[in-house]
Parts: structure tokens; C-alpha cells; sequence
């Protein structure tokens, strides 16, 4: 606990704290750094593997494939949530199934089945652009400051060259 909020707790609430820091379990920080690199690791091999099908039999080039691929891994990941099997991946998998973009799609659709009894705007429209509204807005900020970071150390890039 940071230092600050330390001094506004009385004696009995620093004791407190200090018991339940003592017993809190130690986090098993190398297994859940493996089981992250698994299971995003699976999750972005599958996407591969969908990506490949697209080029081998739906006559797509490898630029044009990725669009679908993201598409059938949204799709993939929030009906998973609507089943109630993502849960279950992700709380073995941890970050490694919150990082790709089904982890976001899951995070939406999850927010969207919680809120689905207040209504189709308020209810899902609302508190799924809940949470993908910051993602939204700094994805956009950060992809307007690589483009300028870009287009400063790269001149040639104004006339699309």
C-alpha cells in the first residue's frame, strides 16, 4: 500500500493490513507468464491458421485475408463468451487471452450480455461503448502520433511515395 494512503488508516487499520499482507498467498508469477505465452500464443496461431485457409482456398492475398481472419476470430470470441467458454479460457490463461483481439471482442460482448436487460441503447450500446470507448480513443491517439512520428522521420511519405 502506497505510503500516503497508509497515513490516513488508524493503528488498527495498518495492523490489519500488515496481517493480511503476511497471509496473502505469493503470486505464481513464471507459471502465469507461461500460460499466457501459451495460450495467446495458440490464440494467434489458430488466427494463422484461419488466415492461411483464406489464402489457400477463399483466393485471397495475404494483405486481403487479414481483414476476414480478425473478423472469424471476433466472431469465434463472442460466441465463446455467449456460451460461457471464454470465461473459462481466460481465467486459466490470464493476460494471454485478453491481449489479442478476441480478448477485446470478449470484453464487449461480455459487457453487452451483462447489460442486456436495460435496453438496447442504454443497456448494450452503452456499457459496451463503455469499455471500448478509452480503446477507441487511445488507439486512435496512438496510431495519429506514430503517423507524425512517422511522416517526420520518413519526408517522402507526404506525396504517398
Amino acid at each position: 500500500m502506497a505510503n500516503n494512503k497508509k497515513k490516513n488508516l488508524t493503528p488498527v487499520q495498518q495492523e490489519y493490513q500488515e496481517f493480511a499482507n503476511k497471509r496473502e498467498p505469493a503470486r505464481p508469477v513464471f507459471k502465469n507468464c507461461i500460460r499466457a505465452f501459451i495460450s495467446g500464443g495458440t490464440i494467434c496461431l489458430f488466427g494463422q491458421a484461419i488466415q492461411e485457409m483464406f489464402v489457400h482456398w477463399g483466393g485471397f492475398d495475404e494483405k486481403k485475408a487479414a481483414n476476414p481472419t480478425i473478423a472469424v476470430l471476433i466472431l469465434l470470441s463472442v460466441i465463446l463468451t455467449s456460451l460461457g467458454v471464454y470465461d473459462k479460457i481466460s481465467q486459466w490463461a490470464g493476460a494471454g487471452s485478453a491481449v489479442p483481439v478476441t480478448g477485446f471482442a470478449n470484453s464487449m460482448a461480455s459487457s453487452a450480455i451483462e447489460h442486456r436487460s436495460e435496453g438496447l441503447v442504454l443497456g448494450v450500446g452503452g456499457k459496451m461503448f463503455e469499455i471500448a470507448g478509452p480503446v477507441i480513443v487511445f488507439g486512435t491517439v496512438a496510431a495519429f502520433i506514430v503517423g507524425v512520428v512517422h511522416l517526420l522521420f520518413n519526408p517522402n511519405a507526404v506525396g504517398g511515395h
